[in-house]
């Protein structure tokens, strides 16, 4: 069981002393004000990821939306249960979650640094991906900032979309892009691709599908 103590630094020195700002919608979010002994080591567009050096193994995910989407991830957490590919839930707070730490880098990180991403590390996550189906879930949001890597296996940092409707094209069309060009290039000659250039790739990507849907309503 976790020890008593660690929550109480969480509750009495992470949450009273950490500030984390959302700037712009779809951006991730800023932290700042971060205490001595902590370290912010993931953001998303509404969350920071923080850990403590007395307990490496675990991370603090702090929600700034309200607590019922909270909630909703606390209950995914709690029907994918324990998979090679998923962190798991250790402990839920008003405004955080305590989860199991997953070591790696993103896939968007190793676009950046030249780091070949395998096939098996898609096939991972393919296959988490079809077991969280398999929970009744629906994967949602799914793209090279929250999968990572480590020794060749994939695994999915962020579920907290995985109880919305519709379908999300952005994994499969990533899949798709592996295949057809990444396996072909980059993955035979590896070679950094800077931050702005693949931002630029993301933007043109959103754009694209804002358009194409808004051309399919039309007809």
């Amino acid at each position: 069981m976790m020890k008593k103590k660690f929550i109480h630094l969480i509750e009495t020195e992470l949450l009273k002393k950490v500030v984390i700002r959302s700037e712009k919608a779809h951006n991730p979010v800023t932290a700042e004000h971060i205490p001595i002994g902590w370290k912010c080591i993931g953001v998303g567009n509404y969350a920071a990821v923080f850990m403590h050096y007395t307990e490496p193994e675990l991370v603090v995910k702090i929600n700034i939306v309200d607590k019922e989407n909270l909630e909703k991830e606390a209950d995914i957490y709690r029907r994918l249960g324990n998979h090679p590919s998923y962190s798991h839930l250790i402990y839920e707070g008003d405004n955080y979650l305590v989860l199991k730490r997953l070591e790696g880098i993103t896939m968007y990180n190793a676009f950046a640094k030249g780091i070949r991403i395998p096939e098996t590390v898609i096939k991972d996550i393919n296959e988490a991906l079809e077991y969280a189906r398999s929970r009744g879930l629906n994967p949602f949001d799914i793209h090279g900032k929250n999968v990572m890597m480590k020794d060749g296996r994939g695994y999915v940092v962020d579920v907290s979309d995985f109880y919305k409707q519709g379908k999300d094209e952005k994994w499969e069309d990533l899949v798709k892009a592996y295949n057809k060009i990444y396996k072909k290039t980059l993955y035979k000659y590896p070679m950094k691709i800077p931050f702005k250039a693949l931002d630029i790739i993301r933007h043109t990507y959103r754009f694209y599908k804002k358009i194409r849907r808004k051309l399919q309503w039309q007809n």
